[in-house]
Protein backbone atom coordinates (compact mmCIF):
# COMPACT_ATOMS: atom_id res chain seq x y z
CA UNK A 1 0.00 0.00 0.00
CA UNK A 2 1.18 3.50 -0.78
CA UNK A 3 0.15 6.59 1.18
CA UNK A 4 0.92 10.30 0.85
CA UNK A 5 2.71 12.16 3.64
CA UNK A 6 -0.54 13.81 4.76
CA UNK A 7 -2.34 10.43 4.86
CA UNK A 8 -5.06 11.71 2.54
CA UNK A 9 -4.34 9.58 -0.55
CA UNK A 10 -3.77 5.82 -0.70
CA UNK A 11 -3.07 3.28 -3.43
CA UNK A 12 -3.20 -0.50 -3.33
CA UNK A 13 -3.56 -3.34 -5.81
CA UNK A 14 -6.52 -5.55 -6.53
CA UNK A 15 -5.08 -8.86 -7.70
CA UNK A 16 -7.32 -11.46 -9.28
CA UNK A 17 -8.29 -13.22 -12.50
CA UNK A 18 -8.46 -9.90 -14.37
CA UNK A 19 -4.88 -9.05 -13.37
CA UNK A 20 -3.60 -6.28 -11.16
CA UNK A 21 -5.81 -3.21 -10.89
CA UNK A 22 -4.61 -0.14 -8.99
CA UNK A 23 -7.21 1.10 -6.51
CA UNK A 24 -7.24 4.51 -4.82
CA UNK A 25 -8.79 5.97 -1.71
CA UNK A 26 -8.76 9.75 -1.31
CA UNK A 27 -9.97 11.76 1.66
CA UNK A 28 -11.08 15.30 0.79
CA UNK A 29 -12.34 18.06 3.07
CA UNK A 30 -15.96 19.16 2.91
CA UNK A 31 -17.50 22.50 3.80
CA UNK A 32 -17.54 21.27 7.40
CA UNK A 33 -13.90 21.24 8.53
CA UNK A 34 -14.56 18.24 10.80
CA UNK A 35 -15.90 16.03 7.97
CA UNK A 36 -13.89 14.53 5.12
CA UNK A 37 -15.33 12.65 2.16
CA UNK A 38 -13.94 9.22 1.28
CA UNK A 39 -13.65 8.57 -2.46
CA UNK A 40 -12.75 5.08 -3.69
CA UNK A 41 -12.23 3.47 -7.08
CA UNK A 42 -9.78 2.53 -9.79
CA UNK A 43 -6.85 4.82 -10.48
CA UNK A 44 -7.20 6.48 -13.86
CA UNK A 45 -4.19 7.40 -16.02
CA UNK A 46 -4.44 11.04 -14.88
CA UNK A 47 -4.37 10.00 -11.20
CA UNK A 48 -8.05 10.65 -10.59
CA UNK A 49 -10.49 8.01 -9.35
CA UNK A 50 -12.98 6.11 -11.48
CA UNK A 51 -15.70 5.30 -8.94
CA UNK A 52 -17.94 3.74 -11.60
CA UNK A 53 -15.59 0.88 -12.61
CA UNK A 54 -16.84 -2.70 -12.30
CA UNK A 55 -13.90 -5.07 -12.20
CA UNK A 56 -15.23 -8.29 -10.63
CA UNK A 57 -11.64 -9.28 -9.83
CA UNK A 58 -12.92 -11.76 -7.21
CA UNK A 59 -11.28 -9.98 -4.26
CA UNK A 60 -14.12 -7.78 -2.97
CA UNK A 61 -13.73 -8.81 0.67
CA UNK A 62 -9.98 -8.17 0.58
CA UNK A 63 -10.60 -4.73 -0.95
CA UNK A 64 -13.16 -3.84 1.73
CA UNK A 65 -10.77 -5.06 4.46
CA UNK A 66 -8.04 -2.87 2.94
CA UNK A 67 -10.36 0.14 3.08
CA UNK A 68 -10.96 -0.55 6.78
CA UNK A 69 -7.18 -0.63 7.28
CA UNK A 70 -6.92 2.67 5.41
CA UNK A 71 -9.57 4.20 7.69
CA UNK A 72 -7.53 3.13 10.71
CA UNK A 73 -4.37 4.69 9.24
CA UNK A 74 -6.25 7.88 8.39
CA UNK A 75 -7.72 8.15 11.90
CA UNK A 76 -4.30 7.63 13.51
CA UNK A 77 -3.18 10.86 11.80
CA UNK A 78 -6.56 12.65 11.84
CA UNK A 79 -8.31 11.43 15.02
CA UNK A 80 -10.77 14.32 15.25
CA UNK A 81 -12.12 14.00 11.72
CA UNK A 82 -15.35 12.25 10.80
CA UNK A 83 -15.40 10.47 7.42
CA UNK A 84 -18.44 10.39 5.16
CA UNK A 85 -18.92 7.92 2.32
CA UNK A 86 -21.65 6.68 0.03
CA UNK A 87 -21.64 4.50 -3.05
CA UNK A 88 -21.49 5.95 -6.54
CA UNK A 89 -24.80 4.16 -7.11
CA UNK A 90 -27.62 2.77 -4.96
CA UNK A 91 -26.23 -0.71 -5.65
CA UNK A 92 -22.79 0.21 -4.28
CA UNK A 93 -24.28 1.90 -1.23
CA UNK A 94 -26.22 -1.32 -0.63
CA UNK A 95 -22.97 -3.30 -0.94
CA UNK A 96 -21.34 -1.06 1.68
CA UNK A 97 -24.35 -1.45 3.97
CA UNK A 98 -24.21 -5.25 3.59
CA UNK A 99 -20.46 -5.27 4.33
CA UNK A 100 -20.99 -3.12 7.45
CA UNK A 101 -23.88 -5.37 8.54
CA UNK A 102 -21.84 -8.58 8.10
CA UNK A 103 -18.89 -7.14 10.01
CA UNK A 104 -20.72 -4.82 12.38
CA UNK A 105 -19.63 -6.48 15.61
CA UNK A 106 -15.94 -6.19 14.70
CA UNK A 107 -16.25 -2.73 13.11
CA UNK A 108 -18.18 -1.30 16.05
CA UNK A 109 -15.30 -2.07 18.42
CA UNK A 110 -13.12 0.42 16.51
CA UNK A 111 -15.60 2.78 14.87
CA UNK A 112 -18.75 4.72 15.59
CA UNK A 113 -20.88 4.27 12.47
CA UNK A 114 -23.86 6.50 11.69
CA UNK A 115 -26.19 6.05 8.73
CA UNK A 116 -27.77 8.94 6.86
CA UNK A 117 -31.30 8.50 5.62
CA UNK A 118 -30.95 11.36 3.13
CA UNK A 119 -27.91 13.22 1.86
CA UNK A 120 -24.99 14.24 4.08
CA UNK A 121 -26.14 17.87 4.25
CA UNK A 122 -29.16 17.05 6.39
CA UNK A 123 -29.37 16.06 10.03
CA UNK A 124 -31.49 12.99 9.32
CA UNK A 125 -29.03 10.41 10.60
CA UNK A 126 -28.84 7.84 13.38
CA UNK A 127 -26.49 5.17 14.72
CA UNK A 128 -26.15 2.32 12.21
CA UNK A 129 -28.75 -0.43 12.52
CA UNK A 130 -29.04 -3.61 10.50
CA UNK A 131 -31.88 -3.72 7.98
CA UNK A 132 -32.15 -0.01 7.24
CA UNK A 133 -31.43 1.39 3.78
CA UNK A 134 -29.07 4.33 4.17
CA UNK A 135 -28.06 7.04 1.73
CA UNK A 136 -24.52 7.17 3.16
CA UNK A 137 -22.43 6.64 6.26
CA UNK A 138 -20.40 8.64 8.75
CA UNK A 139 -17.50 6.92 10.50
CA UNK A 140 -15.34 8.15 13.35
CA UNK A 141 -12.86 6.29 15.55
CA UNK A 142 -13.77 5.05 18.99
CA UNK A 143 -10.11 4.55 19.88
CA UNK A 144 -7.44 7.16 19.27
CA UNK A 145 -4.64 4.69 18.52
CA UNK A 146 -5.18 1.38 16.77
CA UNK A 147 -1.66 0.20 17.72
CA UNK A 148 -1.20 -1.95 14.65
CA UNK A 149 1.62 -2.05 12.15
CA UNK A 150 0.82 -1.80 8.47
CA UNK A 151 3.06 -2.35 5.50
CA UNK A 152 2.90 1.01 3.74
CA UNK A 153 5.16 3.18 1.69
CA UNK A 154 5.00 6.94 1.60
CA UNK A 155 4.85 8.51 -1.82
CA UNK A 156 4.69 12.03 -3.08
CA UNK A 157 2.02 13.18 -5.46
CA UNK A 158 3.06 15.27 -8.42
CA UNK A 159 1.61 18.28 -6.56
CA UNK A 160 3.91 17.68 -3.60
CA UNK A 161 6.94 17.14 -5.81
CA UNK A 162 6.46 20.35 -7.75
CA UNK A 163 7.33 18.54 -10.95
CA UNK A 164 5.84 15.77 -13.07
CA UNK A 165 7.02 12.35 -14.05
CA UNK A 166 9.32 11.75 -11.10
CA UNK A 167 8.63 9.70 -8.02
CA UNK A 168 10.52 8.93 -4.88
CA UNK A 169 10.74 5.73 -2.91
CA UNK A 170 10.45 5.97 0.84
Amino acid sequence: MLVTKDYLEYEFNSIGPKGTIVKCVHFTPTQDEEIFNLAFGNKKADGSIDDQARDDNKDRNKILATIVTILKLFFEKHPDICVYFTGSSAERTRLYRMAITLNFEELSTDFEIVGTLTDKNTSNSAPFEKGINYFGFFVRPKKRNFKQQYKISLYETEKEQGRTGEGTDH
